[in-house]
């Protein structure tokens, strides 16, 4: 007989995964390499979900290729940071969340689990939204149909109640596999001007000269850099066995850097693909008002002269989609058992997080109208991007002191680079709450 599980369980809840993935001592590189390839590709997910392609597309669509060293540089800061929460977890044996409870005021900590939980909540609303929107374009269904049916994912958790860590990662490289394959055979059908696409990652202040391209630039770095993924990657890293003496905590931080950079890379081209697809198939034919992810996908067999690239469209936004069942639950466990010592059964905190976005997804669609989704998944994403401070201030805080970390503490130069990115985000986040009240 079937019953719920009253506890939580693997692989969804951290401390019942920690150090579960050996580690030979004697092995060669590449077999080393190979286990501690994964958390990266857990995190690199979220990097790619459906508000991603919504900034993405608009930004294409609007400003064509000028926008692409907002996507480049928002990586380049995201590796930094996933890396200083990959370290702090190794070297310390805790996630961010724990050290924000033990270092922090209890009031300060329960602040700061509210801002965690609403960065989950906002992702999550990405996730129901692109979802549902796929099930729309691929199934016929109606977008409030859509949301209803991404309430099924929990099924996923709970059939991989018990499971290894290693499947969640198997998983999700499947996941990360379909998105590339879809997006770049795309790139085939459309005529891109690549001299243009090298200009694009050149860095330029003109380009964000005004409102509207500085509030897709944010919506960008919001979608790229989740506040989430910060206290998930200092958990999920210490699943890996990693003795306590120095050279193995080296070593440990070595090869996940590799897993965390390379995994992050292959985010950041999907997320360059998204808005190239966007401003050759849009910009370039005068179509500068596309916002909407079902808008685009109508438009791309017309354009591209293919029905096979629409149909690729819904596929990978669809597996974008899925990633949140993963990235969502888990984060969920490790906030909440981090800062409330709390620990529930995996689906009942995957109900409780799509419940949460559920109700805003069918609110905005339902009084918004149908084609309201891009817009609801850019704000959702400038929202992550607001609540991104209050992650980042702790996380640099707690690597850069060397009681806590000791040899493995922040280099003066990476901790200077890390206060000027986290000054860079919140004056920007400043400028754009100023212009939204003014």
């Amino acid at each position: 007989m079937f019953r719920l599980p009253t506890t939580a369980t693997a692989p969804f809840c951290p401390s019942e995964v920690s150090g579960s993935v050996s580690v030979p001592p004697n092995a060669g590189v590449w077999q080393k390499l190979k286990v501690y390839v994964g958390p990266g590709l857990l995190i690199s997910i979220g990097y790619m979900d459906p508000g991603n392609w919504a900034t993405s597309v608009q930004a294409g669509s609007q400003f064509g290729y000028q926008l692409l060293f907002v996507v480049m540089l928002s990586s380049l800061a995201a590796i930094m940071l996933q890396c200083l929460c990959a370290r702090l977890g190794i070297v310390t044996g805790k996630d961010l969340a724990v050290h924000s409870r033990e270092n922090y005021p209890p009031a300060v900590g329960k602040g700061m689990w509210v801002f965690a939980e609403l960065s989950i909540i906002a992702c999550d609303l990405a996730e129901v939204l692109g979802c549902a929107l796929a099930f729309k374009l691929l199934l016929g269904v109606s977008l409030p149909v859509g949301v209803l049916l991404t309430a099924l994912d929990t099924v996923i958790v709970l059939g991989l109640q018990g499971r290894g860590f290693r499947q969640v990662e198997a998983i999700i490289l499947g996941l990360v596999v379909t998105i590339a394959v879809c997006l770049f055979t795309q790139l085939a059908f459309v005529k891109a001007d690549w001299h243009a696409v090298v200009q694009g990652f050149v860095p330029s202040l003109a380009a964000l000269s005004s409102r509207e391209p500085l509030y897709l630039a944010i919506g960008v770095l919001g979608a790229t850099v989740m506040p989430h993924n910060l206290y998930l990657h200092s958990s999920i890293v210490q699943t890996r066995a990693v003795r306590r003496d120095r050279r193995s905590l080296l070593e440990a931080i070595r090869y996940t850097r590799v897993d965390t950079t390379v995994s992050l890379i292959i985010a950041m081209a999907i997320n360059a693909a998204i808005l190239i697809i966007a401003a050759s198939a849009f910009h370039s034919s005068g179509r500068t008002d596309v916002v909407d992810l079902d808008v685009a996908y109508h438009l791309l067999d017309p354009i591209t002269g293919s029905s096979l690239a629409a149909i690729l469209f819904g596929i990978g936004l669809f597996a974008a989609g899925q990633s949140s069942t993963f990235t969502g639950t888990i984060a969920g466990q490790v906030i909440m058992e981090g800062f409330l010592k709390l620990k529930i059964p995996c689906w009942q905190r995957r109900m409780v997080t799509r419940g949460l976005a559920l109700i805003p997804a069918l609110i905005g669609v339902l009084t918004l109208g149908e084609h309201s989704v891009g817009r609801l998944l850019v704000l959702s994403q400038v929202v992550l991007s607001l609540q991104l401070p209050f992650a980042m201030y702790p996380l640099i805080r707690l690597t850069s002191r060397r009681d806590l970390m000791g040899d493995f503490v922040n280099p003066i130069w990476l901790a200077a680079l890390a206060w000027m990115l986290f000054l860079g985000i919140s004056a920007a986040n400043v400028w754009l709450v100023v212009q939204l009240f003014t």
